[in-house]
């Protein structure tokens, strides 16, 4: 099974993925008429938080309107959900819509065959269904010419900080570190001055894949791979690296457990997080009354443009029935309309991929006014860089050896240059 995959895969990457831009798809139907139940695998629902209920509430207002449709849920979390993908259809049980991240973009559209919206809605319902969003998220769920995952939850990385312990180490919270060295002056000032850690960046647990990684290191002018060869221990990527093992070295970059990480910022025991903006909401929550939460762009290296990663989830189409693909589409279009983001925003806590409703009184206008520091993330978007995934049918090792070793790099004892040259020469064998 792997070699025939791997075969699969190797093939549609030769030829630019032009086989799958030519597999033969149903009809979508060009009504509904008669009840229909569509499948909706979506990790938010398994979520305790605000996700969940937030997705409920966008499902139940689209039956409201789309009453012949039954949308069916399945719950599953972020990184079981590819796997319970592939073996609900291996059962024979054919999944209609489902929420993923980008990671799984290749493998989702070559193994479990997601329909592309443009041959299934042909051209005119593919630009109904897009337009308006911001092109650079949409972007970031193609291959070669054609959309697999339609830019759902997105989020970029954000640098929260606690303007009360700014002041506590005499820096001016009205003036947050623009720039990694002065990320590394601040942190050094709050560790000597308060009882708090400085600064520690999300880029290490097993729930934050790789995206704060890959922002830094491509924000130093690195890549991650170029087409097939792994390029994360190139000299731009051991010098992003290089530069969070000194500041660990130097203390300014907390020694703390990555799974405590939230934590330690939801406590105010944190001077600065680069994480999600997506954690917004929950910070403020915890923020209030007790410390003053605040927010700015993430660091650069100098005068080098940041280059700014997402996470987040695409949604993907599987339905092969002519009525269950228009069903699809018709949620697929609600779930990112404006009044979609309207509440995935002011709810959950992810960036609109409709810009036009930030101010607009009839959508986040107030809810905005309210929330300012969303601005911030908003402003990102216009430089936003694809999470890189990897392909082949052994992504997620490969992706699993980078991030072990940037892990050992940083926090470890080894020499970086060695961990990510050795890292990234074992990578690459398992590369197709």
């Amino acid at each position: 099974m792997i070699k025939r995959n791997f075969l699969k895969l190797l093939a549609a990457a030769s030829l630019g993925f032009t086989a799958l831009s030519g597999r033969a798809f149903a009809q979508m139907a060009d009504e509904i008429t008669e009840p229909v139940t569509i499948t909706f695998y979506n990790y938010n629902l398994a979520t305790a938080s605000a996700g969940a209920d937030a997705t409920r509430e966008l499902l139940a207002k689209f039956e409201e309107e789309n009453p012949n449709i039954k949308v069916e849920t399945v719950a599953v979390p972020s990184n079981e959900i590819g796997t319970r993908l592939q073996a609900d259809m291996a059962a024979g049980q054919q999944p209609d819509v489902a929420q993923l991240v980008f990671r799984d973009l290749y493998y989702i559209a070559s193994d479990p065959g997601a329909n592309a919206p443009e041959d299934m809605a042909g051209a005119e319902g593919y630009a109904e269904l897009t337009d308006g969003m911001i092109s650079r998220g949409l972007d970031l769920g193609r291959i070669g010419d054609k959309t697999y995952g339609l830019a759902y939850t997105f989020s970029t990385p954000i640098l929260y900080y606690n303007a009360d312990l700014f002041r506590a180490a005499g820096l001016n919270p009205d003036k947050p570190p623009e720039t990694w060295a002065e990320v590394k002056a601040a942190a050094e000032a709050i560790v000597e001055k308060t009882d708090a850690e400085g600064f520690f960046p999300s880029a290490y647990g097993p729930a934050d894949g790789t995206f704060v990684y890959q922002a830094i290191l491509m924000s130093n002018g690195g890549k991650v791979r170029d087409e097939n060869t792994l390029t994360f221990a190139n000299p731009e990527g051991i010098e992003a690296v290089q530069m969070l093992r000194d500041m660990v070295d130097s203390g300014a970059h907390a020694r703390i457990d990555p799974a405590g990480a939230n934590d330690a910022m939801l406590s105010g025991q944190l001077g600065m997080y680069l994480y999600t903006s997506a954690l917004q909401n929950a910070l403020s929550t915890a923020a209030e009354g007790n410390w003053e939460l605040r927010v700015a762009a993430m660091p650069s290296f100098g005068d080098k443009p940041t280059a700014l990663t997402n996470s987040g989830s695409a949604l993907f189409s599987f339905s092969k029935d002519p009525i269950k693909q228009r069903a699809s589409y018709e949620l697929m279009k609600f779930m990112t309309s404006k009044y979609g983001y309207t509440i995935i925003t002011s709810k959950i806590g992810y960036l609109p991929l409709r810009l036009d409703i930030v101010d607009d009184p009839e959508y986040l206008g107030a809810w905005t006014a309210e929330h300012p520091l969303i601005r911030p993330n908003s402003e990102q978007l216009s430089r936003l860089t694809p999470n890189v995934a990897f392909p082949g049918p052994n992504y997620r090792r490969a992706e699993a050896m980078m991030k072990e070793s940037v892990v050992e790099a940083v926090l470890g004892e080894g020499d970086v240059t060695e961990v990510l040259s050795f890292a990234r020469d074992n990578a690459q064998s398992l590369m197709p």
